[in-house]
């Protein structure tokens, strides 16, 4: 889910893209819509068959619902040494000539295929320019002896969003595709192409981008290769369930209430969103152009933490504020990501229930799990208490929809809203009109208001601390389910309330839920409150509903960690504590 305020470098604006008739009938326009999907698909397939090489070679049955092995099964043993490494590896081992860019690309590109085909993950392909680029990155290393840049021949695979010079970007709308091929890249791309990373693919984003789904007219849906009769996550639900079976080591992913943090943590990936205003985030497409309310995020999913701090490394050593106005001139601090400077022992604090949906029990005993290693480690653990979670995601929703939703409805007049667009339309406030200027300024004012609260409450809980000092993060789920069913997701507090207040939050995976054995209810500390008796409301009733042990059978669990405002390095930091802490852990 991420709507941005910038179309830079495209070669139309969305708002002349998705001009169409109202009168034009309901079959027509499903009409309409067939013949785009069937263009696209048409287009991506054409892509795919120049490599037959890299197609699966047997059969797999409509009813397989675990496929996460398949993008793999085919590909020789050196292969699978260059897709099971992380993107910092990788930069290492083309650095010291172990693999050439073109090997590692191919290696790639066949996961990539392959994943395509049992998840619809991708969107636009385009293997033959990443194979042009990754020769000349060979040569390049060959005649100098030197690298590019730090992601010299790294493959980066690219939300479909965001803008890549000449390539499409529908942004999920039916009205956009064909019409929307970038006249130029976005920063964020521009700083990749320029640090050596190697673009191959886009990948599938949601009708509207405010999703925690992964489904539009276009493509269709995109499945999760643990479990196709569950969702890999949205709005970066594409990126997600390419990187889970390795075919891509990075990815560029957005957020504005949850849509890096929930795909990474349904996948079993690392994923960081951090502070508006740290990353590039100029050349995206999406709704709202202009809105500034609630902005997303642009931000890394990865299969390590480091590569995290890669990223961000990367995106800030070029200096994108020089080139993007908005943009904080704040230099990244690799030895604060690294631990340096930060306390021994860090002081948590642990959202157990956010007082409007309780988790799921795997999330809880994640929690609990979590909590005894840090204790265990000599680290200070204290519960958070949750305020106003439902507050926080009624004034989300102003900001979401100032305008009633209307130019939503402009661009899906001739595109029919998928499920779970349904359900977020569905929610607009203010019944459906837009807000007056003057209420614009109130939901402002309210905003910094509760930040402001959030704040005082923060700064609040070092009294309780076993040390005196201030809390270092937050514990938290990222969602209260694992990864569920197809147009099931419901509730987006556990995220979104971090956007609105505009901390960094990490996403990481601590394990992997079985049903046979791991459904007993967590022992939970004497402080931590969670609500077990009848449902609160409706939300958490249709979320309780959701909750049987064999839907989530070999399904990734996975916790958010959240930092102070524009503290990202801090933030991997204590990261970087705790999975220490649950290393020893396990191990004792």
């Amino acid at each position: 889910m991420a709507s941005d305020n910038s179309t830079q470098g495209s070669s139309r604006r969305p708002s002349e893209a998705a001009s169409a008739s109202v009168s034009v009938s309901a079959a027509a326009r499903s009409l309409l819509v067939q013949e785009v999907s069937r263009a696209k698909k048409a287009e991506r397939e054409a892509r795919l068959a120049q490599h037959p090489e890299w197609r699966l070679h047997t059969q797999v049955p409509h009813d397989l619902v675990d496929v996460s092995a398949l993008p793999t099964s085919q590909l020789t043993p050196r292969e699978l040494g260059i897709v099971h490494l992380d993107a910092t590896a990788l930069a290492d081992a083309i650095r010291a000539r172990r693999y050439t860019a073109v090997e590692v690309l191919e290696a790639f590109c066949h996961v990539a295929t392959i994943a395509q085909d049992l998840t619809n993950c991708l969107t636009e392909v385009f293997f033959e320019e990443g194979l042009r680029r990754a020769r000349e990155l060979d040569r390049h290393l060959e005649a100098t002896g030197d690298v590019v840049g730090p992601l010299h021949g790294v493959p980066v695979s690219i939300k479909d969003h965001i803008l890549v010079k000449g390539h499409d970007t529908a942004t999920g709308y039916a009205a956009w595709a064909f019409r929307t091929v970038a006249a130029k890249d976005a920063v964020v791309v521009d700083v990749l192409r320029t640090a050596g990373a190697v673009l191959y693919v886009k990948t599938a984003n949601p009708q509207t981008l405010l999703s925690l789904e992964t489904n539009n007219n276009i493509y269709g849906r995109t499945l999760n290769p643990h479990n196709r009769a569950l969702t890999p996550g949205g709005s970066s639900g594409g990126e997600s369930a390419l990187i889970a079976v390795h075919g891509s080591p990075l990815g560029v992913g957005t957020d504005i209430g949850g849509s890096i943090r929930i795909p990474a943590a349904y996948m079993g990936l690392y994923g960081l969103k951090g502070s508006v205003g740290r990353m590039p985030h100029a050349g995206l497409m999406g709704s709202h152009d202009g809105m500034d309310a609630i902005v997303g995020a642009l931000g890394p999913l990865a299969t390590s933490a480091r590569d995290l701090a890669l990223f961000a490394r990367v995106m800030l050593q070029h200096e994108p504020w020089l080139v993007e106005p908005p943009l904080l001139e704040m230099p990244w601090r690799q030895d604060a990501a690294d631990g340096s400077g930060g306390p021994a022992k860090l002081t948590i604090a642990v959202l157990w229930d956010d007082g409007v949906v309780a988790p799921h029990p795997p999330i809880l005993a994640a929690l609990a799990r979590t909590r005894d290693a840090l204790l265990a480690a000599g680290h200070d653990v204290i519960s958070w208490e949750p305020v106003d979670h439902q507050a926080a995601w009624d004034l989300i929703l102003k900001m979401y929809f100032l305008d009633g939703g209307e130019e939503y409805r402009q661009v899906l007049a001739d595109d029919p809203p998928v499920p779970q667009t349904e359900w977020i339309l569905a929610q607009v406030p203010n019944g459906g009109a837009p807000y007056r200027i003057a209420d614009v300024f109130k939901i402002s004012l309210e905003r910094e208001a509760f930040r402001a609260k959030v704040l005082a409450h923060w700064n609040a809980h070092q009294a309780r601390t076993a040390t005196g000092r201030h809390v270092d993060a937050v514990l938290s789920p990222v969602a209260a389910t694992l990864a569920p069913r197809h147009d099931r997701t419901r509730w987006w507090g556990y995220t979104s309330y971090w956007n609105l207040m505009d901390y960094p939050a990490v996403v990481f995976p601590v394990g992997r839920f079985r049903a046979a054995t791991g459904h007993e209810r967590a022992e939970l500390p004497g402080d931590a409150s969670v609500h077990v008796g009848n449902p609160r409301s409706e939300m958490e009733r249709m979320v309780r509903a959701e909750w049987d042990p064999a839907t989530y059978d070999n399904i990734p669990v996975s916790l958010q960690l959240v930092g102070r405002r524009l503290n990202e390095e801090r933030l991997l930091g204590a990261l970087g504590k705790v999975e220490d802490a649950l290393s020893r852990f396990r191990n004792h």
